[in-house]
């Protein structure tokens, strides 16, 4: 399915569906400490049933399955719910998927102790989403927000490669992030109250090719490139990674997560 949205990438449009391999095989990257700090955190643990908005292929329900929480996950893209679904049935999870956009579901009233958004809160229709979210979400129920980038102005490498990716996609808006809070829209804090947020910096460690792949990933080059854009982003990456970078290296990320409680 192709998204355009004029506030992401300038209306160009793209398809998750295009990458849902390269995303399954090299997007499921958070460091421990991302998952350790939701638990510690009291959030999608045992006792507690969870949906994840904008669940890709699943990464997030995938990795904190073993904390016990019954988890749903949806996402507009079929081809990612597909994936997300083999990936959890290889692995003997019993988590729910379905392909559906965020603004249409229509859960009971609340279902929810915990609802998260993983690398895609700025996707979605917030008039119409947060009055589904509060509605469904439980008494004192949680909506989590997470976030996590390389920092392409503190790492040579992930500084090299987005200037590669914006010479094939100059208007993609992923790029040249700083450390940050997460943003918050005014409408949401119609319906929730902000607990707290944190930010910190981590080290996630790539071989050249799991990097390449990471980048192939991306909105800018394999959700919305052409197919012949991309085999020349693909060749000149992997040159451009021959140069500047050794079998095995880490890259600057900063990761974020902001906590907000149903009024």
């Amino acid at each position: 399915m192709v998204i355009k949205n004029e506030n992401i990438d300038f209306g160009k449009g793209f398809d998750w569906g295009k990458t849902s391999e390269d995303y399954a095989k090299y997007r499921d990257i958070y460091p421990d400490i991302f998952y350790q700090k939701i638990v510690d955190m009291g959030l999608c643990i045992n006792g507690q049933k969870v949906l994840d908005l904008g669940t890709g292929t699943g990464v997030l329900p995938r990795n904190m399955y073993k904390y016990g929480a019954d988890w749903v996950g949806t996402d507009i893209s079929e081809n990612q719910i597909s994936k997300a679904k083999q990936l959890a049935d290889k692995n003997n999870m019993n988590i729910e998927f379905m392909a559906k956009p965020a603004e249409e579901l229509s859960f009971t009233e609340e279902t929810f102790d915990v609802v998260t958004a993983c690398q895609c809160f700025w996707y979605f229709d917030y008039k119409k989403l947060m009055p589904i979210i509060s509605r469904i979400l439980k008494r004192n129920g949680k909506l989590l927000i997470l976030y996590m980038a390389w920092l392409p102005f503190e790492d040579k490498i992930a500084g090299a490669s987005e200037e590669l990716v914006l010479k094939y996609s100059p208007n993609w808006t992923g790029a040249r992030e700083t450390r940050k809070p997460i943003g918050i829209p005014d409408v949401v804090y119609d319906y929730f109250k902000l607990e707290e947020h944190e930010e910190y910096d981590v080290m996630v460690p790539f071989t050249k090719e799991s990097w390449h792949g990471r980048m192939r990933a991306c909105r800018g080059v394999g959700a919305s490139l052409s197919e012949d854009e991309f085999m020349k982003w693909d060749e000149e990456h992997r040159k451009l990674l021959d140069e500047i970078a050794p079998e095995e290296f880490e890259v600057l990320h900063y990761a974020a997560l902001a906590v907000l409680k149903k009024k």
